[in-house]
């Protein structure tokens, strides 16, 4: 009776060890599949790598742009606000520093100065006021143009500040002089002024042609008095 019992058991064991066997790559092939399903072409990690890099990108792009918003406003505010104020401990330019401009035949009590120390387009105004009792200078014709350009062209800069500033709100923005004398002359680059570059006007030392900058640049410039 054992033995027709062990029979069976043995017989029992031994197909379902077969069917273990036969059904194991099945399994193995469902495995691989459900992988496959989750991450098909095994490149998940490398998207979420790449989703990172974008936002960065994008945040580093959305700075300079908040960057460049920020300095035209400042650029903006600093020429709408008015004259700057006088600053109290404010240093002269020393004798060295400047050098002296013949006179502009129109006005023939005017002095002219360029002041080699470079300054915000506020500050060199302000240096004008408090040290000269002047203004950054106006100028009215090719031929003062010329000859500020000549002096100009001997320092090592690419531009200097001329009295030159753009004034007004939207459509009524206009061009005028710090010393409040009429804009009936301009000696543009070409492109110039455009509608960007600056609020502030600069004659380059190489042409003597005007061209826009921010007003935060830091530049010789002339004054006059």
């Amino acid at each position: 009776m054992k033995h027709p019992l062990h029979l069976a058991l043995l017989l029992l064991g031994t197909v379902s060890a077969l069917y273990l066997e036969n059904d194991a790559p099945h399994l193995e092939s469902l495995k691989t599949e459900t992988d496959l399903d989750q991450d098909p072409d095994g490149s998940g990690e490398q998207e979420g790598e790449l989703a990172l890099t974008e936002e960065v990108t994008q945040a580093e792009g959305d700075e300079v742009k908040t960057s460049g918003y920020q300095e035209a406003f400042e650029d903006e505010e600093a020429v709408e606000s008015g004259p700057p104020p006088l600053e109290q401990n404010l240093l002269c330019p020393r004798e060295e520093d400047t050098v002296q401009i013949q006179g502009d035949s129109g006005c023939k009590t005017c002095r002219y100065l360029l002041v080699q120390t470079p300054k915000t387009f506020s500050q060199a105004q302000n240096v004008c006021r408090r040290c000269y009792q002047g203004n950054l200078v106006s100028i009215h014709n090719f031929n003062f143009n010329y000859r500020v350009h000549c002096l100009a062209s001997k320092i090592n800069q690419a531009q200097i500040w001329i009295g030159g500033v753009l004034r007004g709100w939207f459509l009524l923005k206009k061009f005028c002089w710090t010393d409040g004398s009429s804009w009936n002359f301009a000696y543009w680059a070409s492109g110039q002024p455009g509608c960007s570059g600056g609020h502030c006007v600069t004659l380059c030392t190489g042409d003597g042609r005007w061209r826009r900058a921010p007003c935060h640049r830091q530049l010789p410039f002339v004054c006059s008095f």
